[in-house]
Order: structure tokens, then C-alpha cells, then sequence
């Protein structure tokens, strides 16, 4: 292998790796949510306990499908919040960020009640 040849394989193997990790990057942390915390009352439609994130598909009266991310699948885990703590046609309040988007249905919660029983999943950003 000649030296241009594997410098030009190191650059595209380099330019593939910030293309994937780009988006990645957009997707984690609390950038794409809005500061200010809202709640959400709904019918539990599916829960996905999986990588990156867990997450509830909620069916909102007055506003739809929405898509509710908890956090990372250790941190929900410590808050207690497994795939058997909320299932389809369970009624639920979720207290999270929105997307800046508007047009997007999307929270991360911070909280997520069940009942009579209040899952932290982000206790240090629950706002009173």
C-alpha cells in the first residue's frame, strides 16, 4: 500500500466516523428540549425498554401520539421504571421537557406517574 493511498483511507474512514457520530452527538443531552417543563395526562399505547433510550408511545387526548423518552436504560432502571411498570391502555402523567420543535411530539421526561407510584427518572431536574 502505497503512502497517498492509506493517508486517503485513514481521511475517509475519519470522514465516515464524524458523519455517524454527528448525529449521535445532536441526539444526546437536553439541547433539543425546551427549559421550561410541561405535563402530559395519556393512555400508555407501548414501552420500549432498549437503547439509546427507553421510551413510552403516549396517546394524549387532546393532542395525539406523543413520544416519551426516559433516560438512558440504566438511569430509568434506578429509578425503577422497567417494561412492566406501564402497559398498553395504563393511564398516565408525565412531567418533562418538550422538543424545541413544536412541530415534533416529543418529551424527555423527568417524571413519570403510575398510579399511585412516582418514578424519578431525572430527580435532580424535577421542577417544583
Amino acid at each position: 500500500m502505497s503512502f497517498p493511498s492509506a493517508v486517503t483511507r485513514s481521511l475517509g474512514i475519519t470522514a465516515l466516523a464524524a458523519l455517524f457520530a454527528a448525529p449521535a452527538l445532536a441526539h444526546h443531552g437536553w439541547s433539543w428540549a425546551e427549559e421550561d417543563q410541561m405535563q402530559l395526562t395519556g393512555t400508555v399505547s407501548e414501552v420500549r425498554i432498549s437503547p439509546p433510550h427507553p421510551s413510552i408511545e403516549l396517546e394524549t387526548e387532546d393532542d395525539g401520539q406523543w413520544r416519551i423518552e426516559l433516560g438512558k436504560p440504566r438511569g430509568t432502571a434506578r429509578a425503577g421504571f422497567d417494561q412492566d411498570s406501564a402497559k398498553p391502555g395504563d393511564e398516565i402523567t408525565v412531567i418533562g421537557n418538550r422538543s424545541r420543535d413544536a412541530a415534533e411530539k416529543r418529551m424527555k421526561a423527568v417524571q413519570v406517574i403510575v398510579g399511585d407510584k412516582t418514578y424519578d427518572i431525572y430527580p435532580e431536574r424535577v421542577q417544583n
